[in-house]
């Protein structure tokens, strides 16, 4: 199912043949600077070039032997390479090749993420000038408050897709970031010009300070980030699960041809990938957990969080790119019901329009405390009555002695929620 969905790119990102390749890319590039340095031949790095390969089945094979993957896979290309193989790695530890290989897999990952969320606001941005000014129902505690616009509640979902984008771009600025600095990070035994070279040939910069590791808070902010994004999917998911319940119904997801509800109850048409998007973003939170407690390491470095971020890094890049790819979906594809909206307004017998008669009251100089009272005590009558609530307000002597029925009826005029709406569209950049 999510093959389905995802950019064949974003699972090639973390398959071996890519991890593998930018570990060759770093040490490769290592050699170069070293001899830049005068410190290994130049005809040595030429042979490396040449020759430097991988087998990821060598690879694997070895490391069952030696318990070590990154032996393992330096084994396997001094296989090819011969015995200018020597000077690959030199002065360097497992983790210069493992954290920076990572940061290059995640920024490549963050990027990739990137697209889906401008192609996930575009949408957005669309449907939300469609439907700006269809009214709809407003609700608080879930309950029916005043009116809104569809396209506004879409637009609030495209202000939120931007930030996310802002908070990604600085999580990618986080991670690109990578080490070549030795055992305990002192450079000890090669030159920091090497990881400077390293690094811009990778498009990363070197890190300030390092031990035997990048420090995982970076990972965390950037695993954080990805949680952020996927509770922003699950918020609107989750308002679309509420606007197709049956009683409701203003939206729905798109039911395609042959598709079933149910295996028992042939009429169903169920939410279902509203439901499997705000499931997910519940992986998406664990593993930014995870992710935290990645952070603390004992001294320079232990493996605890090795073994996590094998799991969580890729999965959540993964599972993310998935998530946008269903939400954009279902937006682009979502039914709307703009009758049903204006009959659900209606379902309160105008008691949503409580307010403005209150602020009616106010300002023909009524206070406020004795308009609130007179409005309330009105509208608790209409919700166990069903009467219509404008209709047992022209009844109260109290609201005509200050109210004509002509300035009490402009107090429920819906069109007066939409005269703010083209404004709040500009200001969140969606205007003509």
């Amino acid at each position: 199912m999510i093959a389905r969905y995802t950019r064949p790119v974003m699972g090639k990102i973390w398959n071996d043949q890519n991890k593998f390749s930018v570990w060759l890319q770093i040490e490769i590039l290592a050699c170069e600077a070293q001899a830049e340095l005068g410190v290994i031949p130049k005809e040595a790095v030429a042979v490396i070039r040449e020759k430097a390969k991988f087998d990821i089945a060598r690879i694997d094979a070895i490391e069952l032997e030696v318990k070590h993957d990154v032996i393992a896979f330096l084994t396997n290309v001094g296989e090819y390479v011969g015995p200018e193989s020597r000077y690959i790695h030199l002065g360097m530890t497992s983790s210069d090749v493992l954290d920076t290989a990572l940061a290059v897999q995640m920024k490549q990952s963050g990027e990739l993420l990137l697209k889906g969320l401008e192609e996930l606001k575009e949408v957005l941005a669309r449907r939300a000038k469609e439907f700006k000014m269809t009214v709809m129902i407003g609700r608080s505690h879930g309950i029916h408050a005043e009116p809104t616009t569809f396209g506004l509640k879409l637009a609030l979902w495209y202000d939120e897709t931007r930030r996310n984008i802002q908070r990604l771009i600085r999580a990618i600025e986080t991670i690109s970031y990578g080490q070549i600095s030795g055992a305990v990070g002192t450079f000890e035994h090669l030159s920091p010009k090497v990881e400077e070279y390293v690094c811009a040939k990778l498009g990363l910069k070197p890190a300030p300070v390092s031990t035997q590791i990048l420090q995982r808070d970076r990972h965390a902010e950037f695993m954080t980030t990805l949680a952020v994004v996927g509770s922003s999917l699950e918020k609107f998911a989750t308002e679309i699960r509420h606007l197709q319940k049956t009683e409701v119904l203003e939206a729905e997801e798109y039911f395609s041809k042959g598709q079933k509800g149910s295996s028992a109850m042939p009429h169903k048409r169920n939410p279902i990938t509203c439901e499997r998007i705000a499931g997910l973003s519940r992986v998406l939170r664990g593993n930014a957990q995870a992710a935290m407690e990645n952070v603390a390491l004992w001294h320079e470095r232990d493996i605890t969080h090795s073994s996590v971020e094998r799991i969580i890094v890729p999965d959540s890049c993964i599972l993310l790119d998935y998530m946008l790819a269903l939400t954009k979906n279902v937006i682009e594809k979502l039914i709307v019901y703009p009758e049903n909206m204006r009959n659900n307004i209606d379902l309160t017998h105008g008691l949503v329009f409580s307010q403005p008669v209150l602020l009616a009251l106010t300002t023909k100089g009524m206070k406020r405390e004795d308009a609130y009272r007179i409005v309330q005590k009105n509208a608790m009558d209409v919700w166990q009555s069903k009467k219509n609530f404008r209709e047992v307000l022209e009844d109260d002597a109290e609201v005509n002695r200050l109210l004509t029925k002509s300035e009490l009826q402009e107090a429920f005029d819906p069109t007066k929620s939409l005269r703010h709406v083209d404004y709040i569209f500009e200001r969140v950049g969606l205007g003509s």
